[in-house]
């Protein structure tokens, strides 16, 4: 099993407003078991490769249905 530990950031970004946009990709990392942590410029999650980048496909397209117009995603892949 490898783990990876991905970093995601949904636009638009409204400083101390968590739009429906951003909630709705939180959401689909969420229903897909993994914990999502919320930092000042994006949030992470840290899993399973194969599950943390299914989940990823599904936070984009539930942020998009919402009204995201950008989600930038960075995947950090461990190495072991």
């Amino acid at each position: 099993m490898r783990n990876c530990t991905a970093e995601f950031f949904i636009e638009p970004f409204e400083e101390g407003v968590l739009g429906s946009h951003v909630r709705s990709g939180i959401a689909a990392m969420e229903a897909a078991g993994l914990t999502v942590s919320m930092g000042p410029f994006g949030s992470t999650v840290t899993g399973d490769l194969r599950e943390v980048s299914s989940a990823l496909g599904a936070m984009v397209n539930a942020a998009a249905i919402d009204g995201a117009q950008s989600v930038r995603v960075e995947v950090m892949i461990d190495p072991s």
